[in-house]
């Protein structure tokens, strides 16, 4: 994939991505059987709660807006210290994603997980690992309201990951 695809940014309109989004994360388990043969589909998960346990809720925005981001963290890089004031869902297409919250709580996704991120709630997500971790993550949000609020400085760590091995030939 060439360098300018890594992150790709898209804007829908909100009730069709919403309903788009609501079929992804919360199917039933018949979902599929309204499109034609060679359809199949389970779901992820589904919750009425967030990451930390905080009820789900939906602003009402004047002018909504779905963002849907493809993102790739680096090995042992982290997003940064920050919180989202608008719903986000997540999926992790590859790699390993460690979240750390305010609070101390952390949370661990592999390949194949739904991420239900935390609103309003300072986290971190940091690649653990030595392979790249790439996300599809989806915000629900309003034109002109920022989807992520870097944190002030006294909340973010400068300790530096470990390094990974190098590979020799």
């Amino acid at each position: 994939m060439k360098a300018k695809n890594l992150l790709r940014v898209v804007s829908f309109s909100y009730p069709f991505a919403a309903a788009v989004l609501a079929s992804f994360l919360l199917a039933s388990p018949s979902f599929g059987a309204e499109y034609d043969g060679g359809v199949k589909a389970r779901v992820i998960t589904q919750s009425g709660v967030t990451g930390n346990g905080d009820a789900i809720r939906y602003p009402d925005f004047a002018q909504p807006e779905v963002t849907a981001l493809e993102v790739d963290i680096a090995p042992r890089a982290a997003t940064g210290w920050h919180k989202h004031p608008v719903p986000v869902y997540g999926y992790v297409v590859s790699g390993r994603l460690e979240v750390d919250m305010e609070g101390g709580k952390s949370l661990s996704f592999k390949p194949g997980d739904a991420i239900i991120e935390v609103v309003d709630t300072w986290h971190n997500g940091r690649n653990a690992g030595c392979e790249p971790v790439r996300l599809a993550v989806f915000y629900l949000g309003g034109k002109g309201v920022a989807n992520v609020l870097k944190s002030p400085a006294e909340l973010r760590q400068a300790e530096a990951p470990p390094s990974c091995p190098s590979v020799k030939e």
